[in-house]
């Protein structure tokens, strides 16, 4: 018997495993772009000098504002130490001193980060001579600006709202329930109230909260608050598999948002044939940092599968479950149904990943290839493996015949099953 072997990201490195060729049907990777004769570096400075829909931040901007720039945290690819610089020149060229500016992370309803965290975060240099702030919800005053058409109340940390310019920095790529990640989440739900995540968040069960979509009420009801807040400029850029800057976008956010979403459109929305079982990896740090984080790959992988199919997550997850609230599910929904009813009765925030596991392993067998413990795994729905090989051998005695496909990077690519 021939056999393909096959190496995944996991963690900060990769891990290699062997499928019988008989049985590989192919890879969903992202769309092959040119290789470009344009640097990440003028990619970015080119997106800042020719913002859409804004001046340029260096015009925009006065010696005598105070400026926010909102930033992720390290659960999130962007890669701020790099663009950080790019946006201060053009705070620079404007003559805005460094005591003047605020570097604030996105952290939403996240742990809050460690100092080497948010060194690691925005660079030694940045860390050395600005103010850096995160906000755990509950801890700092928020100011309230009405609600949205949807009733979420809009309630955005007062330090921040106290400044003259809001800018923001992040990553576009798809979300699986607000569409896409980037733009307007930087400012809901990354600076605003437990209460506003919540009631935003809340919207995940409408038909069309998922992967792909603009359209997704979650994106739509963050954007309608973010109008009313100000978001006044923002850099989001577009990463490459290897989480290379490939496109950069600047100026109003939603104008480049948009512009952005159809780079990504066209690089990761993969059209795939049916198979039986599916290997996916979120594609390493940061992506697999917990099991929370890890569902997202989870979940763009159950449209590569056909139903009753098996799956396996490829997920390091060094910090465990990573949410509180998933965890304490878990341990308190003995069964899938236990979990999706409990869902359906009482919305809890981190619930949802319990609810939503527990969803997809009605419907797939789950197997999850990870450092954590067996029991932890099997809590959370799923077949602990210790290797990638342990699995494919549990699928193949099922189904000698099966037909499986691997997402080397499953938090980024979107497979498109074809009809």
């Amino acid at each position: 018997m021939t056999t393909k072997n096959i190496q995944v990201p996991y963690g900060s490195t990769r891990i290699d495993f062997e499928i019988p060729e008989s049985n590989f049907i192919g890879y969903v990777l992202p769309t092959d772009e040119e290789e470009s004769t344009v640097s990440s570096d003028e990619i970015v400075k080119n997106a800042l000098k020719n913002p859409i829909g804004t001046k340029r931040l260096s015009e925009m901007a006065e010696p005598f504002q105070k400026i926010a720039v909102i930033v992720n945290d390290v659960t999130r690819p962007t890669p701020s130490k790099y663009l950080l610089p790019f946006v201060l020149e053009e705070l620079k060229a404007a003559n805005v001193p460094n005591e003047n500016i605020t570097i604030f992370f996105a952290l939403g309803l996240h742990r809050a980060q460690t100092n080497d965290e948010i060194r690691y975060a925005v660079g030694e240099e940045v860390f050395q001579n600005f103010k850096c702030v995160q906000h755990e919800t509950g801890t700092f005053p928020v100011k309230t600006l009405g609600k949205t058409s949807r009733g979420t109340p809009i309630e955005i940390f007062t330090d921040v709202l106290d400044n003259d310019l809001i800018v923001g920095i992040g990553e576009i790529g798809f979300h699986y329930y607000a569409g896409y990640s980037g733009g307007a989440k930087s400012v809901l739900p990354g600076v605003s109230s437990k209460e506003s995540v919540i009631a935003n968040h809340k919207l995940m069960i409408e038909k069309n909260a998922a992967s792909g979509r603009v359209d997704s009420p979650v994106r739509q009801d963050l954007e309608e608050a973010v109008k009313i807040v100000g978001l006044d400029f923002i850099l989001n850029v577009v990463l490459d598999s290897h989480k290379n800057v490939v496109a950069a976008f600047a100026g109003d956010f939603i104008q480049a948002h948009r512009e952005g979403v159809q780079v990504v459109d066209k690089m990761y929305k993969i059209e795939t044939e049916p198979a039986d079982a599916v290997i996916v990896s979120c594609g390493g740090f940061p992506k697999d940092i917990n099991l929370y984080q890890a569902n997202k790959a989870l979940d763009n992988a159950t449209q590569a599968v056909i139903e009753g199919g098996s799956i396996v997550l490829v997920s390091e997850c060094r910090d465990g479950i990573g949410n509180a609230v998933y965890d304490r599910w878990n341990k308190c929904c003995p069964t899938p149904d236990n979990a999706i009813l409990k869902f359906k009765n009482e919305f809890e925030f981190g619930g949802h990943k319990a609810a939503t596991t527990a969803a997809a392993s009605k419907r797939f067998n789950l197997y999850l290839v990870s450092s954590m413990a067996p029991e932890s795994v099997k809590e959370a729905f799923f077949t602990p493996c210790k290797t990638i090989g342990d699995a494919i051998e549990i699928i193949l005695e099922k189904n000698p015949d099966a037909k499986i496909q691997v997402i080397p990077y499953g938090g980024q690519t979107l497979p498109m099953m074809k009809k």
